[in-house]
């Protein structure tokens, strides 16, 4: 949260600015500790250093906290609402409160009307109502690309544009730290806009976007169909941001029906998850060429495809793992499509027997990582048992690797009843390998629990976790696994027959 408020910060008063009061600022306290708000305290020089020199009048600081801008600015350098920015005070609003503003845009004519609150999953928002944000608001419209900015300091308060505009779109380039609310017909004009010409905003922006919106139908502002429809236009979408959000947002619905025994439904949401994206997934080059996030998309994509058994990237990881095989391990695999390779090749006995082989040669920890998470896609519980009863032991595969290898195995539609099983019965031996209370307890209480949405599961965690020793039972990571099942029983009581319904009428 820390450094996406400072990102936030610098967004608003520009790169060289926020630089140079960062310069300022450690040369100041060079070789002493400091206080949050040593960072912009109004005693202190750094607020007059961020100061932008362009647009303000110097004469006008006089050392009291406050920057001013120049009446005869010119549009560019108008970079907050009234003539002055208190640093402290809008920064105080955001370090010293919980959580983060949710920010409604109702758009009547060339009045743009906003309203604040506070962003919250549950339904009991009295005890934030007091809650108000100095919020640095971006955004640009369909007759400006422009970045234009508004500090808004209360509840309520209204933007005059200079003409309408067809829509309109808040936290540009996704650098604030808020979440946006399209009221009315706003919602149907950006999601229009992206079906029609998606690349006329940027694709941090879209990827805001697919974020903002599934983020309000958690809070029930937005209906899942609406979000859905949103996501249609994924299947022209070739970058990487907008495209890893998408697929965040999505395939943890398609896990949650995963874990409920949801066959039709949950096999209709996989094809049209991976019809969105397959065009993009055959394109994608089977090497380690390309740009950093080009790269990152690859190995993301095509281990999706793979895992959701998308027949002709099957076929290509079937063709690498054969030749692999074949070489005894020795040919070298391009770095970018080994885990989808693994990731096949485990679904044989004899391939996933290989990889063991190779996992218990291999010294470079990166490829081990990669063949432990191979070696859990296997569809075989007796293999699934056999990874969590050796991480146990610990002589096979290391003691420090088994939280994840049992995350891992929960993930598994085959293995979830396993993981969660070896957890109860083997929980007094984990608690005295990693100590109560230590972060690999955490991963594996929350990686085991946290796609399950019945009430039945929840029921089971809350009485395995209540027989428990006091010091256990208060864990902090069990209550939060508990809060997280109930939202996805609330979540899925909420959508699921929407999604459904809506599956049934759209088709790739």
């Amino acid at each position: 949260q820390g450094s996406c408020i400072l990102n936030m910060l610098k967004d608003y008063l520009t790169d060289d600015v926020f630089k140079a009061g960062l310069v300022q600022y450690l040369q100041k306290y060079s070789y002493q500790n400091t206080k949050n708000e040593d960072l912009w305290n109004n005693d202190q020089n750094f607020l007059l250093q961020i100061c932008p020199t362009a647009g303000t009048d110097k004469s006008e600081q006089q050392g009291d906290g406050f920057c001013r801008r120049n009446q005869q600015s010119s549009s560019n350098a108008h970079w907050t609402k009234g003539e002055t920015l208190d640093v402290k005070a809008m920064m105080n609003t955001w370090i010293l409160q919980k959580g983060f503003p949710l920010v409604t845009v109702t758009v009547r004519g060339k009045n743009v009307h906003l309203q604040q609150e506070h962003y919250m999953k549950g339904t009991d928002s009295h005890s934030s109502t007091g809650y108000l944000w100095h919020i640095p608001l971006t955004y640009i419209t369909s007759k400006a690309d422009t970045v234009q900015r508004f500090l808004m300091t209360t509840k309520t308060d209204v933007i005059i544009l200079l003409e309408e505009v067809e829509w309109i779109k808040f936290n540009a380039y996704m650098n604030g730290y808020y979440i946006v609310h399209y009221e009315d017909d706003g919602w149907d004009h950006l999601i229009n806009l992206l079906k029609e010409n998606h690349t006329a905003i940027s694709n941090n922006d879209r990827a805001s976007l697919i974020n903002n919106i599934f983020q309000l139908v958690r809070i029930k502002k937005i209906p899942i169909s609406k979000a859905l429809d949103l996501t249609l236009y994924l299947k022209r979408e070739t970058q990487i941001m907008p495209v890893l959000q998408g697929m965040n947002e999505l395939v943890p619905i398609y896990k949650l029906m995963e874990k409920r025994d949801m066959d039709d439904t949950e096999k209709q949401l996989k094809e049209y998850i991976v019809n969105l994206f397959k065009d993009l997934i055959d394109k994608q080059l089977w090497s380690d060429d390309g740009s950093v996030s080009e790269r990152m998309l690859r190995q993301s994509l095509l281990l999706f495809a793979c895992v959701r058994r998308y027949q002709p990237c099957v076929d290509k990881a079937e063709e690498y793992f054969l030749k692999w095989q074949k070489s005894n391990g020795t040919l070298s695999l391009p770095a970018d499509v080994k885990t989808a390779v693994y990731a096949v090749g485990a679904q044989t006995s004899e391939g996933w027997d290989f990889l063991l082989s190779k996992y218990r040669q291999h010294s470079f920890s990166i490829d081990k990582s990669r063949i432990e998470l191979a070696l859990s896609f296997t569809r075989n519980k007796d293999k699934l048992q056999w990874l969590l009863d050796q991480g146990l032991r610990g002589d096979i595969i290391k003691t420090q690797d088994l939280p994840h290898i049992i995350v891992y195995v929960a993930r598994n539609p085959s293995g979830y009843h396993l993981a969660w099983t070896f957890l109860k019965e083997n929980w007094e031996k984990l608690v005295e390998k990693f100590e109560l209370g230590s972060s690999s307890i955490a991963t594996i209480v929350t990686g085991v629990t946290n796609q399950y949405s019945t009430r039945l599961q929840l029921a089971q965690v809350k009485e395995f976790f209540s027989s428990l020793e006091e010091k256990s039972a208060q864990l902090r990571c069990i209550q939060q696994a508990i809060e997280t099942i109930e939202d996805n029983i609330q979540w899925m009581d909420n959508n699921f027959e929407d999604i459904k319904t809506w599956l049934q009428k759209n088709h790739l």
